[in-house]
């Protein structure tokens, strides 16, 4: 990164939109986004992926970074980071492997049990494979959380308990995705952490979520008073430097690059388990990412320009 780095003369790319489920929670980060960092002084252009005339834009501009607002598919799963790096610009958060590996929920997990994070027990299930609930059951429990692979933003979540539940889940999982996670079901509070950095990651404050709803679903994430942000969250010394400790692990052992925002619930005996990893964390009003910065000293404005900056090495 050049020393005569200014906000002024960078010109910044805001990808917010696209064509995922998330749509419109991408274009209200996007909004978000856009304001701390016009804040900041960065001239900012909103491009739109799913429009092929703001792509066209996105390729023909003299932008000097993407900064990227994209949840979900063809944003957040590495598709977007791929163009990105066939046309030479810089751009915040993962690169295109990181990006899928981490949006890819089963695989994910592959790599969190090889490195020790804990994370609930789980079977992968695909559309054109036979299903046998009752060995579900033995194996995951009879109370799970089924979701699809590769979606964000609590689409398609089910917590449910018995074999009927659970196989009406299923189905209704597979209309969202053509790969299904079904795992444990762990009861207990639920936690988040985000991790800044790339070389040398570290977490932010813990944020403890208090969703108004039975769990962080898609009401509690994005409709104000959907949920409590305790931040920082109410734990010990000892549980914050663990919850950070495993969060920090997962941002390297996926690879992961600028930001991520790991998931945990802490059980009833005060084990933490991880989630899932967040690439593309949130940047909208009731956002997690902008409250666990506020708690570490930094304004939306100086952490997104910490971003950009973290693009441009």
């Amino acid at each position: 990164m050049s020393d005569t780095f200014t906000p002024q003369t960078c010109k910044i790319a805001l990808l917010a939109g696209g064509k995922s489920g998330e749509r419109e929670i991408s274009l209200a980060s996007g909004m978000g986004a856009k304001t701390a960092l016009e804040e900041a002084g960065f001239p900012v252009k909103v491009i739109d992926p799913a429009k092929k005339e703001d792509l066209k834009k996105l390729i023909d501009g003299d932008f000097d970074v993407a900064f990227i607002c994209l949840h979900g598919k063809y944003g957040e799963d590495g598709t977007m980071q791929g163009l990105l790096e066939i046309i030479d610009l810089p751009y915040i958060g993962s690169n295109v492997w990181s990006s899928a590996l981490a949006m890819d929920k089963t695989k994910a997990k592959v790599f969190y049990e090889h490195s020790g994070i804990r994370t609930p027990r789980s079977i992968t299930l695909r559309k054109a494979d036979e299903r046998n609930i009752e060995e579900i059951v033995k194996t995951v429990g009879v109370r799970c959380v089924v979701k699809p692979a590769t979606e964000g933003s609590a689409l398609g979540v089910f917590i449910v308990e018995g074999v009927p539940d659970i196989e009406e889940a299923i189905g209704k999982a597979f209309e969202i995705d053509s790969e299904v996670l079904v795992e444990t079901y762990v009861s207990g509070d639920e936690f988040t952490v985000a991790v800044i950095g790339n070389e040398n990651p570290e977490a932010l404050p813990v944020i403890q979520i208090v969703p108004s709803n039975e769990f962080y679903d898609f009401e509690s994430k994005y409709a104000p008073g959907g949920s409590q942000h305790l931040c920082p969250a109410p734990l010990s010394v000892a549980e914050t430097d663990e919850v950070q400790r495993m969060a920090v692990e997962a941002h390297k052992v996926l690879g992961c690059r600028g930001v991520s925002r790991s998931d945990f619930i802490k059980d009833g005996n005060g084990v933490f388990w991880i989630l899932e990893t967040n690439t593309i964390p949130g940047m909208t009003g009731t956002s997690l990412l902008p409250d666990a910065g506020r708690a570490a000293g930094m304004e939306f404005s100086e952490l997104c320009t910490k971003l950009v900056e973290l693009a441009l090495r």
